[in-house]
């Protein structure tokens, strides 16, 4: 167990939603910046990049790996990204004064067998159901995708909010540890750490492929960029659309470059496979209104966000 915790404890660290204070573009309007985390979701960035989508479409894309979510967050609110993949509520914290980002297209969602989150059981708990986690401390990042996802499956699952429990690890190699040594009976994770810890011995309760309309990584970018650099984005989104096609075609194709770009643990790299990815879509104005709902329970907004200001379908290819 010692062993398989040495090699888990090296995947993502990331915290999924900062507090940022201002946003300024980026300066070169020649040029795209992304933030990218080494998540699934960001692969047709890399598979353009490699095909030459984006060279073909007259588009310069500098990719900017970071390590966690506050890195991301950090650049884009200084000014040295353009863009960003994250999540909705993310996107929202970033307009809680005023409108500074704007989300063109879905990234990455729940599709086949492919989870984005899931929620497990520690091995030997005999917990196999979400009735069997009433009252049971789950390990969360609390005020983040993660808690916003956590509550839609247990209540989906069953649970009323007075049974569901939360304890706050914000670091998730810390978080699977605890899982996998028994401290926490329970914890949610994103793939392909989740992916990871069932492989350790975890046992997986839901997964959010139960409610597919409410998780989603989205493509978002400052409307410094989206007023200053349309034609570039537009033609990124053409670009991106092509590398996701391709990656759908052919995951296995990718397998190479995944493993350079994307943060696979040891335990699965032989046998991830890439998640399957969205094409030419925005996330609902339904999963946008509940993303503001369970923020204004979570007092993170103070009135809830207009979506028509803050998603725009304008740069999905036709």
């Amino acid at each position: 167990m010692l062993r398989k915790l040495s090699f888990l404890c090296l995947c993502l660290s990331m915290i999924c939603i900062s507090a940022p204070m201002g946003v300024f573009a980026a300066t070169d309007k020649g040029v795209l910046r992304l933030a990218l985390l080494p998540v699934p979701d960001v692969l047709p960035v890399y598979v353009a990049l490699e095909k030459g989508y984006f060279d073909e479409l007259g588009v310069e894309v500098e990719a900017l790996p970071v390590g966690s979510a506050v890195e991301r967050d950090q650049l884009m609110q200084a000014g040295k990204a353009d863009g960003m993949i994250n999540e909705i509520s993310g996107a929202a914290n970033f307009n809680r004064e005023k409108i500074q980002v704007k989300i063109i297209s879905v990234a990455r969602s729940p599709i086949g067998e492919s989870p984005l989150f899931r929620i497990l059981a520690a091995p030997g708990s005999g917990i196999t159901s979400v009735a069997d986690l009433a009252d049971i401390p789950i390990g969360i990042s609390k005020n983040t995708v993660i808690e916003y996802i956590s509550t839609r499956l247990l209540t989906f699952g069953g649970l009323k909010e007075e049974q569901i429990v939360y304890k706050s690890v914000p670091v998730l190699p810390e978080r699977l540890q605890l899982l996998l040594q028994g401290q926490l009976k329970a914890v949610t994770l994103p793939d392909p750490l989740g992916a990871a810890a069932m492989e350790a011995g975890a046992v997986e309760v839901i997964n959010d492929l139960s409610r597919r309309d409410v998780s989603a990584s989205v493509i978002t970018f400052t409307t410094e960029a989206i007023e200053s650099k349309a034609e570039l984005l537009k033609n990124f989104m053409v670009a991106w659309n092509r590398a996701a096609e391709d990656i759908n075609t052919d995951p296995a194709a990718f397998k190479e470059l995944v493993l350079k770009k994307i943060r696979v643990p040891k335990n699965i790299q032989e046998k991830f496979v890439t998640p399957p990815l969205p094409l030419k879509a925005i996330p609902s104005k339904m999963q946008w209104d509940d993303v503001m709902a369970w923020m204004m329970e979570k007092n993170l907004i103070s009135a809830p966000l207009i979506y028509e200001e803050s998603v725009v379908s304008d740069f999905l290819p036709q």
